[in-house]
């Protein structure tokens, strides 16, 4: 039977918290994602850019989204990162998540080969699709040429979707270029675009954009929520100009070390604080700086003090 149900709202591609080995640590990943939930946000990009996905191997990835499920949320609210520069392990994971009734996947380009063409691109989605061969698969793409240095072109879009219209459906851009996200919400309407940061938000959702996929609702979800219910009143540009003025606060420090910190300050449990290796902790000062500019947007977590789980 294929899947309907797309994705629309604040989605939050949610941290993953490690323990003092850097193994994950599923129980504060279950209750984080739980959280985010109940702050407002729509569904839950799991193993993308902010959950050091690619800091992760396969097995853990798929350990920690059964964890997910098993712990009661809803599969249709997860949108996990399926991408890898090997179409096996994408064939792997995407089925995966396929199989435990997830509505969607987030998949990146193949993005070690630099000199790859649109050609190149789609034939390694094409492998992808055909060998899973379900359709109950919904693709949403993942453009970040930041991280992967080529992404998604405009005619390499609309031929995905021509080749595959029920099951390619989605993008997330978070190249920053407002420029490419108009021209994607104009070149195809229907397709579900996600700006993937919320700056891009209510310009996106009054072109057409689904909602927002973005690194900061993992610390703003419910005033970003707030926005996305909002974005056709009269506070809309006010709401917008408060997220982006925070937004730009804290991408001026490391941002998943920073976002970290702040959910380990404000829920008391350092062991937050915890990121796996490329990425290093923040220094006592910085820490230091972050909250002297959090306080300046009066900011505080969307939430009562959580007891969060041990190792």
């Amino acid at each position: 039977m294929a899947n309907s149900e797309r994705f629309s709202g604040v989605i939050a591609p949610a941290l993953t918290p490690f323990k003092a080995d850097f193994s994950p640590d599923t129980a504060r990943f279950v209750k984080h994602c739980n959280w985010l939930l109940e702050q407002g946000c729509a569904g839950l990009a799991v193993f993308g850019t902010t959950s050091e996905a690619n800091s992760q191997s396969g097995a853990e990835r798929r350990a920690l989204l059964e964890a997910l499920v098993k712990s009661g949320i809803d599969p249709k609210v997860l949108m996990p990162g399926t991408g890898a520069t090997s179409i096996t392990e994408a064939i792997e994971l995407t089925k995966h998540a396929v199989d435990l009734g997830c509505s969607g996947v987030l998949i990146l380009p193949p993005y070690y080969y630099k000199n790859v063409d649109d050609d190149g691109i789609f034939r390694f989605f094409d492998a992808v699709i055909q060998r899973i061969a379900d359709d109950r698969l919904q693709c949403y793409l993942y453009h970040i040429p930041p991280q992967t240095v080529f992404g998604f072109s405009l005619d390499l879009i609309g031929r995905l979707i021509d080749a595959y219209p029920k099951t390619v459906v989605g993008l997330k851009d978070s190249s920053g270029d407002w420029n490419n996200m108009a021209a994607i919400l104009k070149n195809f309407p229907g397709f579900n675009m996600f700006p993937g940061a919320e700056n891009h938000m209510l310009a996106g959702l009054r072109n057409g954009a689904a909602g927002c996929i973005t690194a900061t609702a993992n610390a703003n979800p419910a005033k970003l929520r707030e926005l996305f219910d909002k974005w056709q009143t009269p506070e809309a540009d006010d709401l917008q100009a408060s997220i982006t003025a925070l937004r730009k606060t804290i991408q001026s420090f490391p941002m998943v070390p920073a976002l970290k910190e702040i959910i380990a300050h404000f829920t008391g449990d350092s062991d937050w604080k915890i990121n796996r290796p490329p990425f290093t902790q923040m220094g006592a000062e910085e820490v230091r700086n972050l909250f002297v500019e959090l306080e300046k947007h009066n900011f505080t977590l969307e939430q009562p003090k959580l007891a969060m789980a041990g190792n």
